[in-house]
Protein backbone atom coordinates (compact mmCIF):
# COMPACT_ATOMS: atom_id res chain seq x y z
CA UNK A 1 0.00 0.00 0.00
CA UNK A 2 1.23 3.21 -1.05
CA UNK A 3 2.60 5.54 1.83
CA UNK A 4 0.01 7.83 3.01
CA UNK A 5 2.00 10.97 3.64
CA UNK A 6 0.65 11.63 6.95
CA UNK A 7 4.10 12.80 8.45
CA UNK A 8 6.49 16.32 6.93
CA UNK A 9 9.92 14.50 7.37
CA UNK A 10 8.95 11.42 8.64
CA UNK A 11 11.07 10.63 11.78
CA UNK A 12 13.01 13.96 11.28
CA UNK A 13 10.49 15.04 13.14
CA UNK A 14 12.73 13.93 16.27
CA UNK A 15 15.34 15.83 15.34
CA UNK A 16 15.27 18.41 18.10
CA UNK A 17 14.82 15.61 20.69
CA UNK A 18 18.06 16.15 22.35
CA UNK A 19 16.80 19.30 23.22
CA UNK A 20 13.97 18.55 24.78
CA UNK A 21 15.27 16.03 27.43
CA UNK A 22 15.19 15.98 30.87
CA UNK A 23 17.44 17.66 32.88
CA UNK A 24 17.34 15.03 35.84
CA UNK A 25 16.60 11.54 36.89
CA UNK A 26 12.98 10.28 35.72
CA UNK A 27 11.15 8.49 32.10
CA UNK A 28 11.63 12.06 30.05
CA UNK A 29 13.67 11.40 27.16
CA UNK A 30 14.52 10.51 23.41
CA UNK A 31 14.03 6.81 22.42
CA UNK A 32 14.33 4.30 19.61
CA UNK A 33 12.75 1.28 19.32
CA UNK A 34 15.07 -2.14 19.24
CA UNK A 35 15.09 -5.79 18.48
CA UNK A 36 12.12 -5.17 15.70
CA UNK A 37 13.53 -6.57 11.55
CA UNK A 38 11.90 -4.06 9.21
CA UNK A 39 10.61 -1.65 11.62
CA UNK A 40 11.44 2.35 12.60
CA UNK A 41 9.83 3.69 15.21
CA UNK A 42 10.99 6.58 17.76
CA UNK A 43 9.41 8.11 20.96
CA UNK A 44 9.77 11.38 22.92
CA UNK A 45 8.71 12.00 26.13
CA UNK A 46 8.72 15.43 27.08
CA UNK A 47 9.09 16.79 30.77
CA UNK A 48 5.93 19.01 29.82
CA UNK A 49 3.97 15.85 30.15
CA UNK A 50 3.50 15.73 26.86
CA UNK A 51 5.04 12.95 23.81
CA UNK A 52 5.46 12.11 20.16
CA UNK A 53 5.64 8.53 18.79
CA UNK A 54 6.01 7.61 15.70
CA UNK A 55 6.51 4.33 13.28
CA UNK A 56 7.40 3.23 10.20
CA UNK A 57 6.89 -0.73 8.94
CA UNK A 58 6.70 -1.62 5.57
CA UNK A 59 3.55 0.30 4.56
CA UNK A 60 2.61 1.22 8.23
CA UNK A 61 3.37 4.94 8.73
CA UNK A 62 1.88 5.93 12.21
CA UNK A 63 2.15 8.66 14.18
CA UNK A 64 0.47 9.91 17.51
CA UNK A 65 1.05 12.98 20.22
CA UNK A 66 -1.03 13.69 23.23
CA UNK A 67 -0.52 13.49 27.00
CA UNK A 68 1.76 10.89 29.69
CA UNK A 69 1.25 10.33 33.45
CA UNK A 70 3.33 8.33 35.53
CA UNK A 71 2.44 5.98 38.52
CA UNK A 72 5.17 3.94 40.05
CA UNK A 73 7.38 2.63 37.61
CA UNK A 74 5.04 3.03 34.70
CA UNK A 75 4.04 5.71 32.37
CA UNK A 76 0.46 5.56 30.52
CA UNK A 77 0.38 7.42 27.28
CA UNK A 78 -2.97 8.84 26.09
CA UNK A 79 -3.32 10.40 22.42
CA UNK A 80 -5.11 13.84 22.24
CA UNK A 81 -7.02 14.72 21.03
CA UNK A 82 -8.44 11.41 20.38
CA UNK A 83 -8.02 10.19 16.85
CA UNK A 84 -11.43 9.59 14.41
CA UNK A 85 -11.29 6.78 12.64
CA UNK A 86 -11.56 6.39 8.80
CA UNK A 87 -14.56 5.24 7.34
CA UNK A 88 -15.52 3.52 4.04
CA UNK A 89 -18.72 4.57 2.44
CA UNK A 90 -20.91 3.66 -0.58
CA UNK A 91 -20.06 5.68 -3.84
CA UNK A 92 -21.48 5.01 -7.45
CA UNK A 93 -23.14 2.38 -8.25
CA UNK A 94 -23.41 1.35 -12.30
CA UNK A 95 -23.25 -2.01 -15.01
CA UNK A 96 -19.94 -3.29 -16.94
CA UNK A 97 -19.74 -6.48 -18.78
CA UNK A 98 -16.26 -6.25 -18.04
CA UNK A 99 -16.81 -8.79 -14.59
CA UNK A 100 -18.83 -10.09 -12.82
CA UNK A 101 -18.45 -7.77 -10.48
CA UNK A 102 -15.86 -4.83 -9.92
CA UNK A 103 -15.04 -3.09 -6.58
CA UNK A 104 -12.98 0.34 -6.65
CA UNK A 105 -12.08 2.38 -2.97
CA UNK A 106 -10.97 5.86 -3.97
CA UNK A 107 -10.14 9.02 -1.32
CA UNK A 108 -12.02 12.12 -1.71
CA UNK A 109 -9.87 13.25 -4.79
CA UNK A 110 -10.56 10.38 -6.52
CA UNK A 111 -7.66 8.34 -6.31
CA UNK A 112 -7.95 4.96 -5.95
CA UNK A 113 -6.70 3.45 -2.95
CA UNK A 114 -4.38 0.39 -3.15
CA UNK A 115 -4.14 -2.31 -0.52
CA UNK A 116 -7.76 -1.94 0.90
CA UNK A 117 -8.76 -5.41 2.35
CA UNK A 118 -11.89 -7.15 0.81
CA UNK A 119 -14.01 -9.59 1.34
CA UNK A 120 -16.73 -11.21 -0.83
CA UNK A 121 -19.37 -13.24 0.39
CA UNK A 122 -21.68 -15.10 -1.19
CA UNK A 123 -25.38 -16.57 -1.67
CA UNK A 124 -23.56 -20.00 -0.74
CA UNK A 125 -19.89 -21.30 0.27
CA UNK A 126 -17.02 -19.86 1.43
CA UNK A 127 -16.58 -15.64 1.36
CA UNK A 128 -13.32 -14.86 -1.30
CA UNK A 129 -10.53 -12.89 0.51
CA UNK A 130 -8.38 -10.04 -1.86
CA UNK A 131 -7.37 -6.57 -1.74
CA UNK A 132 -7.43 -3.68 -4.02
CA UNK A 133 -4.95 -2.00 -6.53
CA UNK A 134 -5.34 1.44 -7.66
CA UNK A 135 -7.75 0.79 -10.35
CA UNK A 136 -10.17 -1.59 -8.52
CA UNK A 137 -10.44 -5.17 -7.90
CA UNK A 138 -12.21 -7.31 -10.74
CA UNK A 139 -14.05 -10.93 -9.71
CA UNK A 140 -12.78 -13.66 -11.84
CA UNK A 141 -15.06 -14.53 -14.58
CA UNK A 142 -14.99 -18.12 -13.63
CA UNK A 143 -16.37 -17.18 -10.21
CA UNK A 144 -19.85 -18.62 -10.95
CA UNK A 145 -21.31 -18.00 -7.30
CA UNK A 146 -23.43 -14.30 -6.94
CA UNK A 147 -21.88 -12.03 -4.42
CA UNK A 148 -24.25 -10.75 -2.02
CA UNK A 149 -22.27 -8.35 -0.03
CA UNK A 150 -18.33 -6.63 0.47
CA UNK A 151 -16.67 -6.35 3.13
CA UNK A 152 -14.05 -3.52 3.07
CA UNK A 153 -11.29 -3.14 6.06
CA UNK A 154 -7.73 -1.79 6.71
CA UNK A 155 -6.27 -4.16 8.85
CA UNK A 156 -2.57 -2.80 9.44
CA UNK A 157 -4.15 0.22 10.89
CA UNK A 158 -6.52 -1.77 12.61
CA UNK A 159 -9.32 -0.48 10.99
CA UNK A 160 -12.76 -2.53 11.32
CA UNK A 161 -14.25 -4.39 8.39
CA UNK A 162 -17.39 -2.43 6.75
CA UNK A 163 -20.08 -4.35 5.12
CA UNK A 164 -21.95 -3.52 2.37
CA UNK A 165 -24.68 -5.72 0.86
CA UNK A 166 -24.44 -6.50 -2.58
CA UNK A 167 -27.51 -6.81 -6.05
CA UNK A 168 -25.65 -7.48 -8.82
CA UNK A 169 -28.48 -7.87 -11.13
CA UNK A 170 -29.15 -3.87 -10.19
CA UNK A 171 -24.99 -2.67 -10.48
CA UNK A 172 -22.11 -4.45 -10.22
CA UNK A 173 -19.64 -1.96 -10.88
CA UNK A 174 -19.06 -0.33 -7.33
CA UNK A 175 -17.21 2.19 -6.35
CA UNK A 176 -17.04 3.14 -2.76
CA UNK A 177 -14.95 6.29 -0.70
CA UNK A 178 -12.21 6.13 2.28
CA UNK A 179 -12.88 9.28 4.02
CA UNK A 180 -9.03 8.84 5.99
CA UNK A 181 -10.26 11.38 8.75
CA UNK A 182 -7.30 10.48 11.45
CA UNK A 183 -6.08 7.52 9.50
CA UNK A 184 -2.02 7.00 10.24
CA UNK A 185 -2.59 8.27 14.13
CA UNK A 186 -2.08 5.79 16.68
CA UNK A 187 -4.35 5.47 19.27
CA UNK A 188 -2.72 5.34 22.40
CA UNK A 189 -5.32 4.92 25.49
CA UNK A 190 -3.93 4.92 28.27
CA UNK A 191 -0.99 2.34 26.87
CA UNK A 192 1.38 0.92 29.07
CA UNK A 193 5.12 1.38 29.26
CA UNK A 194 7.25 0.55 32.00
CA UNK A 195 10.37 2.17 32.89
CA UNK A 196 13.52 0.62 33.38
CA UNK A 197 17.30 1.53 32.96
CA UNK A 198 18.08 3.70 29.64
CA UNK A 199 14.30 2.03 28.51
CA UNK A 200 10.41 2.06 28.24
CA UNK A 201 8.65 -1.26 27.42
CA UNK A 202 5.50 -0.21 25.64
CA UNK A 203 2.53 -2.78 26.13
CA UNK A 204 0.81 -3.07 22.95
CA UNK A 205 -1.56 -5.69 22.36
CA UNK A 206 0.22 -9.17 23.34
CA UNK A 207 3.33 -7.73 22.39
CA UNK A 208 6.47 -6.15 23.82
CA UNK A 209 8.24 -3.01 22.40
CA UNK A 210 11.57 -2.30 23.48
CA UNK A 211 12.77 1.30 22.91
CA UNK A 212 15.88 2.46 24.37
CA UNK A 213 16.85 5.98 25.44
CA UNK A 214 19.21 7.97 22.68
CA UNK A 215 22.26 9.14 24.83
CA UNK A 216 23.25 12.71 23.41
Amino acid sequence: MRRLGLWAGGLLLFALAGTSQAKGPGPAGHYRLTGEHDVVSELLIKPDGRFSYALIAGALDEQAEGRWRQEGDAIFLTTEPKPVPAAFSAGNATRTDAAPLTVRVVWPNGRGVAGTDLRIGFAEGNPLDDYTQEDGWALPAEELRTPIWVELSLRMFGLPASRFPIDVKAANALTFLLTPNDLGTFDFEAMRADIAPGRLVLHRGEGRLVYLRVRK
